[in-house]
Formats: C-alpha cells, sequence, structure tokens
C-alpha cells in the first residue's frame, strides 16, 4: 500500500537526517564563509605577467595567487589592493584603508621594489658583471640596514588596522637556475648573485615577520626546478615576474599552505 505523500517525506527527511556530513567539510565551509580577505602588496602579489587583467594600472591579475585563493575559499569578503610598482609608503598611504576590525585574513608581498629591484635587474641584465655586483651591493645595503625598521613600521600598522586577522608575508622566489648555460639569459655568476640578493631580502622579511608574528610564505622551495633558464620556468624571462603556471602552481600553495587550518 502506499505511502501518503507526507508520510514519505517524512521518511526521506529521516534517512537524510542520517547521512553523516564530513566534520572537515562543513568545517571548511563554515570557515570560509567567516573570511574576511585583504591582499596587500606589489607586483609579485598583483600578478603582473600573469595576464587576465581586471585593472591595468595596477596589473591587477585574476590569475594572481590572492584572486585564485579567492575563488577557491569562496570568502565572505575579498579586497584585492596589491598594485604593481608599490613601494612601502603606497602600501602605507594607498592599501592599508583596506583593512578593518573585520579583517581575518591578510597577504602581504612587498620589500622588493623598495630595494631597487627594477635598476638592479637593468645593471644585471645589461650591464658588466662588476657593475651587476655594485647594483646587488646596494640594494644589500639598504636591506640590512633600512628595510628592518621600515618592516617594522609596516607591519605595526597592519597589524593596528586589522587586529584580529591572520597575516601571512609571502616572499619572492629565485629567480635563476644557477649552474649551466643559460641561452640568452645571464652569465653563471650574475645568477648566482641576484639569487644571493634574493636570499638576504627573504632572509630579512621573514625575521621582520616572526618578530611581528606573521607567518611566512616562502617564494623560493615553491619555486624551484621552475626558476628562469629552466626547461619549464614559472617566471618570465621577459618581465622577471611569475607567469600566470607560477601564480598557480607555486605561490598558491605556498600562500595556501600557510593559512592556518589548510
Amino acid at each position: 500500500m502506499p505511502l501518503p505523500r507526507t508520510a514519505g517525506a517524512a521518511l526521506l527527511a529521516l534517512a537524510l537526517s542520517s547521512v553523516a556530513v564530513p566534520a572537515s567539510a562543513s568545517s571548511t565551509a563554515a570557515a570560509a564563509a567567516d573570511v574576511r580577505y585583504v591582499a596587500l602588496g606589489d607586483s609579485y602579489a598583483s600578478g603582473t605577467g600573469a595576464g587576465s587583467y581586471s585593472d591595468i594600472a595596477c596589473t591587477r591579475s585574476r590569475n594572481a595567487y590572492p584572486a585564485l585563493w579567492a575563488d577557491a575559499n569562496d570568502p565572505a569578503a575579498f579586497s584585492f589592493a596589491a598594485c604593481g610598482g608599490a613601494k612601502i609608503p603606497d602600501v602605507l598611504g594607498d592599501q592599508v584603508d583596506e583593512l578593518g576590525e573585520d579583517t581575518t585574513l591578510v597577504s602581504l608581498s612587498i620589500g622588493g621594489n623598495d630595494s631597487g629591484f627594477a635598476s638592479t635587474m637593468l645593471s644585471c641584465q645589461y650591464s658588466t658583471q662588476s657593475a651587476c655586483e655594485r647594483a646587488l651591493r646596494t640594494a644589500g645595503e639598504y636591506v640590512v640596514n633600512e628595510l628592518p625598521g621600515e618592516l617594522d613600521s609596516l607591519y605595526a600598522t597592519v597589524r593596528a588596522r586589522a587586529p584580529h586577522a591572520e597575516v601571512v608575508i609571502v616572499g619572492y622566489p629565485h629567480l635563476y637556475k644557477e649552474g649551466g648555460l643559460c641561452l640568452g639569459g645571464l652569465s653563471s655568476a650574475k645568477r648566482t648573485a641576484v639569487n644571493q640578493g634574493s636570499d638576504l631580502l627573504n632572509e630579512t622579511i621573514a625575521s621582520r615577520a616572526a618578530a611581528a608574528g606573521f607567518a611566512f610564505a616562502d617564494g623560493r622551495p615553491a619555486f624551484a626546478g621552475h626558476e628562469i633558464c629552466t626547461s619549464d620556468a614559472w617566471i618570465s624571462s621577459s618581465n622577471v615576474h611569475p607567469t600566470a603556471e607560477g601564480h598557480q602552481s607555486a605561490y598558491l600553495p605556498a600562500f595556501s599552505a600557510a593559512v592556518s587550518g589548510n
């Protein structure tokens, strides 16, 4: 004898209520619904070189790791403030206003432009070994003597503006494969010198991030084996920035791993 519709519906509801929902899935969904994410920083955060730009002036790319993380996690709010060419004063003047009491997650990549990244790379690409090393020494002096204090001030401002947020500082990759041939690229000695400069910058940034109580996502292991001059480079030799693949396969996993609960 067929059951009345109301009885059948009741039994269906009872059956569905007995199906277990994995705790991790439900908690992840609930956590994502509460996340209010703000992405700050320079061209390595905005996605310069990754294409598919939502903002040409700041080269904000839909392929950049902040946008990819937001697409994958569907946070309650997402503000993409990172801008190509940004320095620490730009973050303080133009970007930190996006932070607030309700911000729960912040990513920040900054320091490369402050240390003269563009001019240093031009010297190493188009000048002699000695000119390259001289430019790197000048940048290194800034990184050791001035950058720490500037980062401390910036990080303190970020914490004051977003007192309840988890903050992840994202570092820079090694740009070049070391050793062997690099057809059309830098000499082996220049490549080593540039990567050593990256090490100094990352070590300084990581140190100040730790002092501020922030997490640090290291770009060097994330891009290992995919630097310029490798057979599967995730950094463009033309603009010396991560490609869309670099953001998807290197920066996004590194940032995601640094976010608590992931």
